[in-house]
């Protein structure tokens, strides 16, 4: 009597977990659109993990060194999440498996022997050496044969979605480094279109990148783990790039009078709507201020920027309220995602104490000085 309810329990709890693992997978790969509690199943194992990952590359000294490990936990990731559902997997099919374990040949010793037929049946890699014979072993075994056959389905088809949607994000990010510089900043980005005579490029850009930011905001929320895949070149990210297209909208919002107000604002709208988003999904990392995070003098030094570009600009007082008001929208959030990502800094975004390409450039000049020396 004993030993049946055990075996009811093992096939009731292995049923439970079976359609948990199912429905996380539905929710995470099937469903094309953002839903609540995705990665509901392996959240905590992948938050673990990045917290781990992170921890690492903090104490990595060299800076490119840190950056490829950083970067390299998008991928590990991914797969980090396929291998935790595998084995969820095995063991929930393990689990019903020898429930019923009294209609297989040979009958299984242990509920090691189970697991281990579990996980030869959902590679599929079965030498035989189990046979089910009972209706519900050979239902059970049939099932997650097909599941193992859709787990690796969803695996390519979620990898090829994944690297889509990251080519996409980038191709905007890396054009913009003539535009904006490396690392990105908005008001550079206002002094190239003004001291090459470019209006045009300006209004084109803010309506790339907001188009850029509605893709991103399906995309990301969709796949939450887009956000841990990092910009595969120097000095870029793709935060920073976006917050610097914020940056330049609201400044043209604010500051200048300048004929991309409207593309600007249309760009600010859909931008604040991506931030919300991804504050809500990642609130733990995007706290709320109703802060801009930079200080006036940065301000009044952008002002003296683009008055000096040649752009008429409103009085300073008159246009630090309004930059803050809107700059505070976005702000906090974005830079709590990028101190939480540990992402390059630029200049209004991030943490702003160290810059890697300044350091470069500062231990350059110092090797030139020693060879001057030498010389």
């Amino acid at each position: 009597m004993l030993e049946s309810a055990l075996h009811w329990g093992e096939i009731v709890g292995g049923l439970v977990l079976l359609l948990v693992v199912l429905y996380d997978l539905f929710q995470s790969v099937v469903l094309p659109r953002p839903a609540i509690n995705k990665l509901a199943t392996v959240r905590y194992l992948v938050r673990g993990l990045y917290w781990m990952w992170r921890w690492v590359g903090n104490r990595m000294s060299s800076i490119p060194r840190r950056e490829r490990w950083l970067a390299s936990y998008g991928p590990v990731g991914v797969l980090a999440i396929f291998i935790a559902w595998g084995l969820a997997l095995v063991l929930a099919y393990g689990l019903i498996i020898d429930g019923v374990r009294d209609e297989m040949r040979p009958v299984p010793e242990s509920f090691g022997t189970s697991v281990y037929f579990s996980a030869s049946t959902l590679v599929p890699l079965s030498y035989g050496d189990f046979v089910p014979e009972g209706v519900p072993a050979r239902v059970a075994t049939i099932a997650e044969s097909a599941t193992g056959v859709i787990l690796a389905a969803l695996a390519i088809t979620l990898l090829f979605s994944l690297y889509e949607s990251f080519q996409r994000r980038e191709e905007l990010v890396v054009t913009l480094d003539a535009f904006a510089g490396a690392p990105p900043s908005g008001v550079q980005m206002l002094e190239t279109a003004a001291s090459h005579g470019m209006p045009e490029e300006l209004v084109k850009t803010f309506d790339d990148w907001r188009q850029w930011a509605a893709a991103v905001l399906e995309s990301h929320l969709a796949y939450p783990m887009l956000v841990f895949f990092r910009s595969s070149h120097d000095n870029e990210a793709w935060l920073n790039s976006f917050g610097a297209v914020m940056d330049a909208a609201i400044l043209v919002m604010s500051t200048v009078e300048d004929k991309s107000e409207g593309p600007a604002k249309l760009m600010y709208r859909v931008g604040n709507h991506l931030v919300e988003d991804l504050s809500w999904y990642f609130r733990r990392w995007t706290p709320r201020s109703d802060s801009p995070v930079i200080e006036r003098f940065e301000f009044d030094e952008a002002w003296a920027r683009l008055k000096k570009a040649g752009y008429h600009c409103k009085p300073a007082e008159e246009a630090w309220p309004t930059f803050a008001r809107f700059r505070s929208t976005y702000a906090s959030p974005i830079n709590g995602l990028a101190r939480a990502l540990v992402i390059i800094p630029a200049e209004w975004i991030g943490d702003r104490s160290y810059l890697p390409h300044r350091q470069r450039e500062q231990r350059r000049g110092l090797r030139r000085k020693r060879r001057t020396r030498e010389d």
